[in-house]
């Protein structure tokens, strides 16, 4: 009896647990690429594909890791696929008109809601998710915003969302309601002006930190690649029905000193163990690493890591061990294995992904 409770221990222990994948999209030959993650060494095994009938972007998963959704910017749709939790696999559900240029997706804390910001139509729609994972044909929602909207992005607590547009240098600060919908904050502003020639990309929270604010109320704390700027913004965010404040508080360069070259920053990411924030640089080629101050959250430079040519997008495993970094010019996906006592990266391998990879998402699925 002893014998048969430790193997259906382990048997649901399997089970519960199917494996970390990483989805990459090929935008230049159209599909999105499975791969298996070995979590002892971080060895990538290709694990199959999907073809999808434009250019993949972004990528985002449910809460629940059921469902995988892309952005198909060159054709302005979105589309939402069934996940295999024991392969990783994809099954198409089904695609749908969005708008020009979809340039990133989120998903709210209930999984019934995919917002999406629009680079060219300069807007941020709400698509209703069913339970069976397909996209509504219409959007629930539209709100215009400006061109170049590049990221929608909840705080912690899911009440408010932030969309920061490269092109006007503004950040859009929403309230999320009940039932589903981006209104207007309660109080105080809606755009944040950021700094010309900062171009504010892409955005993140930091999902325990709280600071003391300043005006009786608790801060958030946010930080955002700007992609013209080469550098990396750490903002104290109140968005509550009281109080309705972004503050930048530290503005960090990615680049080194010496560096005179053209260089665009993309994608950031924070370790899950919070002490270790990324950035990739395009131009210079690298993974900017910083130490996060576990107590104000200000950013130390830790230095610059070499990566494929234009890295657009990388992602970093659930495990916290290693962190993949696609080079859209060179087509090749770099992996690397992260020393958790320093953040720093070193490379382990190196692997060809096909034409143009522009996102990269690693999940861990669960079975049950």
């Amino acid at each position: 009896m002893r014998t048969f409770a430790i193997f259906a221990t382990l048997l649901f222990a399997a089970d519960a647990v199917a494996g970390d994948f990483v989805y990459v999209s090929v935008a230049g030959e159209k599909r999105i690429a499975v791969f298996r993650v070995d979590p002892g060494n971080g060895k990538l095994t290709a694990a199959g594909e999907i073809a999808t009938s434009a250019e993949p972007g972004a990528l985002a998963i449910d809460p629940q890791r059921r469902f995988l959704f892309a952005a198909l910017r060159s054709s302005g749709e979105l589309a939402a696929f069934r996940i295999d939790p024991a392969t990783g696999k994809l099954t198409h559900i089904n695609t749908v008109p969005a708008g020009a240029d979809p340039a990133h997706i989120s998903t709210d804390k209930t999984g019934k809601f995919l917002l999406t910001a629009y680079y060219v139509a300069g807007k941020v729609t709400v698509h209703t998710i069913a339970d069976d994972g397909s996209l509504s044909k219409e959007p629930k929602q539209t709100f215009p915003t400006k061109e170049k909207a590049h990221a929608v992005v909840f705080d912690p607590n899911g009440c408010a969302v932030l969309v920061p547009h490269t092109g006007p240098n503004v950040i859009y600060a929403f309230y999320w309601n009940q039932e589903g919908e981006l209104v207007r904050p309660p109080v105080g502003r809606l755009e944040f002006k950021t700094p010309d020639g900062t171009g504010p990309r892409h955005v993140l929270f930091h999902p325990t930190l709280r600071i003391n604010g300043g005006v009786d109320a608790e801060a958030e704390v946010a930080f955002v690649a700007n992609e013209q700027g080469g550098s990396v913004t750490m903002y104290h965010a109140i968005l509550n029905p009281i109080n309705w404040l972004l503050q930048a508080r530290q503005t960090i360069s990615t680049l080194p000193a010496d560096f005179k070259g053209e260089n665009a920053c993309a994608e950031i990411r924070l370790h899950s163990s919070n002490r270790y924030l990324y950035v990739s640089n395009r131009g210079h080629d690298s993974i900017a690493g910083f130490r996060v101050d576990p107590e104000r959250g200000t950013l130390t430079i830790l230095g610059q890591t070499p990566t494929e040519k234009t890295p657009r997008s990388f992602d970093i495993d659930p495990s916290g061990k290693y962190l993949f970094a696609a080079g859209e010019s060179s087509g090749r996906l770099a992996a690397y294995k992260i020393d958790e006592t320093s953040g720093k990266l070193d490379r382990i391998a190196t692997y060809d992904v096909g034409k143009t990879p522009w996102w990269v998402l690693a999940v861990r699925l669960a079975e049950k």
